[in-house]
């Protein structure tokens, strides 16, 4: 278990959520999906936790064989934290959840959306539907973080990176991305306000930022 408290319940439900139910644990899983951080980078992802909760919930994801802790090589000789690949199996698992709590019709969109947010929720919503004969590269650079999406035979992948040759780059702020894929707001306005910059095939950029659909709203 992550913690000493336990739900004395034999159920997998109630084992994951000894390991994964504290508050922020899954969130600080989320801003590790993409690889490894320091501590003051899944900080910054998560503006809500304090530096002494954040490490409480490290610690137990560690121990509960989660997370690892290593430090870098030099030059840098910096700790980071990075998931395990048991871990990792959770993505699957957040997507589904993700998508679930989206039908929330009081689902708020206003408050922080981060890179990792923004880039799992494009794994976790493109519609293959949508990319019938799409093939592209794109380059995506949410903040100070860089991806490569690559669009074939209707299946998406993003991994960190640069891309070689990119068909678009898109760049910007990771609300900034989502007002486009989500809010429908028109990629040339966000160009114009400056909200996104886009260097290459603006035709591109448009089409990848248009291969994702939400579930519908529940009827509560």
């Amino acid at each position: 278990m992550a913690t000493s408290r336990t739900y004395e319940d034999s159920c997998g439900v109630a084992h994951a959520l000894e390991l994964v139910g504290e508050r922020w644990a899954l969130l600080v899983v989320r801003e590790l999906m993409l690889g490894a951080k320091r501590f003051g980078d899944i900080k910054a992802g998560l503006p809500g936790i304090s530096a002494n909760v954040l490490s409480h919930r490290l610690d137990e994801l560690e121990r509960a064989g989660l997370v690892t802790r290593r430090k870098l090589p030099k030059p840098a000789a910096v700790w980071v934290y990075d998931l395990t690949p048991w871990a990792r199996d959770l993505e699957p698992i957040m997507q589904v959840l993700g998508r679930w709590a989206a039908r929330d019709p009081q689902h708020r969109k206003d408050l922080h959306f981060g890179t990792a947010s923004l880039i799992l929720s494009l794994r976790t919503n493109f519609d293959p539907s949508l990319a019938e004969g799409v093939n592209l590269v794109v380059a995506l650079r949410p903040g100070d973080e860089s991806f490569v999406a690559r669009v074939a035979r209707k299946k998406l992948t993003i991994d960190t990176g640069e891309a070689e040759e990119a068909d678009a780059t898109i760049a910007g702020d990771a609300r900034a991305f989502a007002s486009v894929t989500y809010g429908g707001r028109p990629l040339a306005d966000a160009v114009a306000t400056g909200d996104l910059v886009v260097m290459g095939t603006m035709a591109a950029a448009d089409s990848f930022l248009h291969l994702y659909s939400l579930p519908p709203v529940a009827t509560v």
